[in-house]
């Protein structure tokens, strides 16, 4: 019974052990995720396209629903679209992540812009490439206000 109890005590720390660096390593990955979001978020709040290429894969592509129709930009040409201004409502603009999903070397990544002109929602896929996460899809909604 003793030799049992000793076992059963043994595999419960392991388990611990294990799941506690498990843990510790989820919020190291999404820390890490957060800093290459924040490239996106800084591009928003600068009007400064440039934090884009930090933040996006370079064959990254963006999609969203237009007239009812599937639309598309290429990284570059929504690059093109920030002219390197902040919006002149910049003080009222309101950006969050909402929610990081990690599996591996993939995640999913929504996040939040409420702007005085309507809500933007985008969810990022994004992948973990030589060490690094870069934003590979970007699927967004706008809530018109």
């Amino acid at each position: 019974m003793y030799k049992i109890n000793q076992l059963f005590l043994a595999s419960l720390t392991l388990f611990i052990v294990f799941s506690s660096f498990k843990a510790e390593q989820q919020d190291t990955e999404k820390e890490e995720v957060r800093e290459a979001i924040q490239y996106y978020l800084q591009a928003h709040a600068t009007g400064n396209g440039e934090y884009l290429r930090e933040a996006f894969h370079p064959v990254a592509n963006l999609y969203f629903v237009r007239d009812s129709e599937l639309a598309q930009y290429t990284l570059e040409e929504y690059i093109a679209l920030f002219d390197g201004t902040p919006g002149e409502d910049e003080d009222q603009r309101i950006r969050s992540i909402d929610n990081i999903e990690i599996s591996g070397n993939a995640a999913i990544v929504t996040i939040t812009l409420d702007y005085p002109n309507g809500i933007y929602t985008d969810y990022m896929s994004m992948l973990k490439i030589d060490g690094q996460w870069k934003i590979v899809n970007k699927t967004f909604y706008i809530d018109p206000r």
